[in-house]
């Protein structure tokens, strides 16, 4: 079977010579493909939210993915009516959202990796948004970069594009290049799948839901006929001329400028210099020259012309015109603009987009700005980010964020100040961020005040210090959180981010360490099909869960399906999603009726052997808030897990991460018989046999074992 790569790589190459498609249902049959899809998306935030189903990334295994394929290869498979919820706009509506089941996210990404791969390298290079290596700063720097002598800005905005996406029009636009009616078969039934808002079934007459992983794709393709007809149409007609004349008025003075120089007059040479600064060396008004030039991103679109006002309301007419009858869609009024490129400003992904002039900025004897494209920071943006962090006009605290610790507040405020920053560091004026940076610092700290009943001063004193950046030493505040021996401390810092003007601030991602191959870590623990706690090698699935704290909630249950099987401990010292099985451990290899291994840390000794019969008198064990101390140097150890079955008549239990080192034991019978406590929980001492070298392998590693250690086992009062 040929690998996912290798499929899209063909599919990339017949988009490119711009050949059809044809039997592309088919590489939905492909198990690669399914766990490369799986691999993108299950670390997304959506995995976890639950649509009309409660079905969710928790619980994936190889057989549900051979479960779908075989829904698909039998045209069986029907889409699930996505759940409509609404989330805030800036203008203060609200958004319609649609959230799909997991599976139908998964087979959604399937497809969106099908679709991506042929028309992507067919897309226009104007088109900069839902496309890998491009984003907002690449669609700037067209602009900056290409737009020179610009007059007239053209904004567009179509009205509600998502869901106003005619699906009678999109599959019209995949049946050109796509000849395979069983797929477009299943991309109609996806359009067509409805939504429940307040359990009410309605139809999706048109649109794409919002939340859907293959609207982004499905949408560029749908509007890739109006960069068509922009490319095709617009520009051959209106861009004209190599280039502009020379302004007369300018010309007449270079000569009168010649003829002074020759007389020797310097007098009336510098006088005629500061004229002829003042006069464009070509002509504006050249009736043989203009220039159309387009950039769009995602329904956001945006024209820069060269010539006359009459022209350019012309230009936005055709594509009015256009959209309406060909796509139907509609451009918002309110939205499309026509603004002058000198006097005003044109907003467009987030900043103020003008032509800069200015006779007196020499560089290298020549008036180099003008007419270039300026990137403005606006000044809006500045007072909407202040306004969260004040109150009455002034810098106050959060109390949203009191409960939280000292470290998280910091990295919250730090991670909120960079993100902003790193997007308008193309900007002209980013420096008036120096505001945000003032008011974010002060709230900052008395946050932090509040939460110690302290005052801002202290909190500043406690916490100030000099660290080194790319641009040299800057203060600000430090948090350092110790973390035991051998081990780097947890550091969350507040400034020390430059406020210097970058035109080519591109925003490059942490190389991929290659000691972990091409290939997704998840995806390989699941293809390995084998348990990661028993070995056991029979309905292997993969649990997942929002976040590793959730764990250590005080009286929160085990998050994901199949909780009673997935051991807590597991999720702490690997990751959010180990690999177990579903099988129950067999009657002769189980512990004793309702024994369990707890998360209790011993309270600073091994715990004491249960006389049989006693009665205890302790409080009931909560989990820690903090991770166990290590097992070779702690005073004691209690791991948390529940016993699986494993090989050789054992239970294998992996304990929590601590410190140091991660105990891997084995657990044989408990010989005695222990009666419930006053809370229903009682203790005993079981000192674990050595693991066997056989069963030892799947632990090998950066893993330490340890041997003959004490645990505590719980048992419950209603099964003791």
């Amino acid at each position: 079977m040929q690998s996912a790569a290798t499929v899209l790589g063909v599919i990339r190459e017949r988009g490119r010579r711009g050949l059809p498609l044809e039997r592309l249902y088919r590489q939905l049959f492909s198990p690669q493909l399914f766990l490369m899809a799986y691999g993108r998306i299950y670390a997304n935030q959506g995995a976890m939210t639950p649509g009309v189903t409660e079905e969710t990334a928790d619980g994936m295994s190889l057989a549900k993915i051979e479960k779908t394929i075989g829904a698909l290869r039998t045209e069986s498979y029907r889409w699930t009516p996505v759940k409509r919820v609404y989330i805030p706009k800036k203008n203060g509506k609200k958004r319609p959202l649609g959230l799909p089941t997991w599976s139908d996210k998964l087979v959604a990404e399937v497809v969106r990796l099908l679709l991506e791969a042929y028309y992507d390298v067919q897309f226009s290079d104007r088109s900069h948004g839902f496309r890998p290596r491009r984003g907002c700063h690449t669609a700037l720097r067209e602009i900056t970069d290409r737009w020179q002598g610009t007059h007239w800005f053209i904004e567009g905005d179509i009205s509600d594009c998502f869901g106003s996406l005619d699906h009678g029009v999109m599959l019209g636009v995949l049946a050109e290049r796509i000849h395979d009616g069983r797929f477009l078969s299943l991309i109609s039934r996806m359009l067509k799948a409805g939504y429940l808002e307040d359990w009410t079934w309605n139809a999706t007459l048109s649109g794409a839901p919002q939340g859907g992983v293959a609207s982004p794709i499905l949408s560029n393709i749908y509007l890739d006929r109006l960069d068509r007809f922009v490319e095709q149409q617009l520009l051959p007609e209106y861009n004209r001329g190599n280039r502009r004349r020379w302004n007369p008025p300018y010309s007449r003075v270079d000569g009168q400028m010649k003829r002074a120089r020759k007389r020797g007059d310097r007098a009336a040479l510098k006088t005629l210099r500061k004229q002829k600064r003042q006069l464009p060396c070509f002509d504006p008004a050249d009736p043989n020259y203009r220039r159309l030039r387009y950039v769009r991103y995602a329904d956001d679109w945006l024209l820069g012309f060269a010539g006359p006002k009459r022209e350019a309301q012309e230009i936005k007419d055709r594509i009015g015109v256009f959209l309406r009858e060909e796509l139907m869609l509609e451009l918002s009024e309110s939205k499309t603009l026509i603004t002058h490129a000198a006097s005003q400003s044109a907003r467009f992904l987030g900043y103020d987009i003008r032509v800069q002039y200015s006779n007196t900025k020499i560089t290298s004897g020549l008036r180099s700005v003008n007419g270039t494209i300026g990137l403005y920071l606006p000044r809006t943006v500045i007072r909407e980010r202040c306004a969260k962090y004040m109150k009455g006009g002034k810098p106050a605290r959060r109390p949203m964020l009191i409960h939280d610790s000292d470290f998280t507040i910091v990295a919250r405020y730090q991670a909120e100040y960079r993100g902003l920053v790193q997007y308008y560091l193309p900007a002209q004026n980013v420096g008036q961020l120096n505001l945000l940076n003032w008011v974010m610092g002060l709230s900052l700290l008395r946050t932090l005040a509040s939460k110690h009943d302290s005052t801002a001063a202290k909190m500043a004193r406690k916490y100030r210090a000099t660290f080194a950046t790319p641009s040299g030493p800057r203060a600000g505040f430090e948090v350092r959180v110790e973390r035991g021996e051998g081990r780097k401390p947890l550091v969350a810092r507040w400034g020390g981010i430059s406020l210097q003007r970058q035109r080519d601030a591109d925003i490059v991602d942490r190389a991929p360490d290659p000691a972990h191959g091409f290939r997704n870590e998840l995806v390989r623990r699941l293809v390995a099909g084998q348990c990661e706690l028993c070995d056991s090698r029979m309905d292997i699935e993969v649990h997942h869960i929002r976040k590793l704290a959730d764990l250590r909630r005080p009286g929160r249950p085990d998050p994901g399906r199949g909780s009673d099987r997935w051991p807590a401990a597991d999720a702490r010292h690997s990751s959010s999603a180990p690999t177990v099985t579903t099988t129950s451990t067999p009657v002769e290899q189980q512990p004793p009726p309702g024994h369990e291994l707890t998360g209790e840390r011993c309270a600073g000794k091994p715990a004491r052997t249960v006389r049989e019969g006693a009665v205890g008198k302790g409080p009931e064990p909560r989990a820690p808030r903090r991770r166990p101390t290590s097992p070779t140097t702690g005073p004691g150890l209690a791991v948390t897990a529940t016993l699986c079955g494993a090989a050789g008549g054992t239970a294998c239990v992996v304990a929590a991460r601590t410190a140091r080192a991660v105990a891997v034991v084995t657990a044989a019978r408990a010989g005695a018989q222990p009666r419930p406590g006053r809370r229903g929980v009682r203790r005993m001492r079981v000192v674990m046999p050595p693991i066997s070298p056989s069963h030892q392998s799947h632990h090998s590693g950066s893993r330490r074992v340890a041997y003959g250690r004490a645990v505590e086992v719980r048992v419950p009062a209603e099964n003791a």
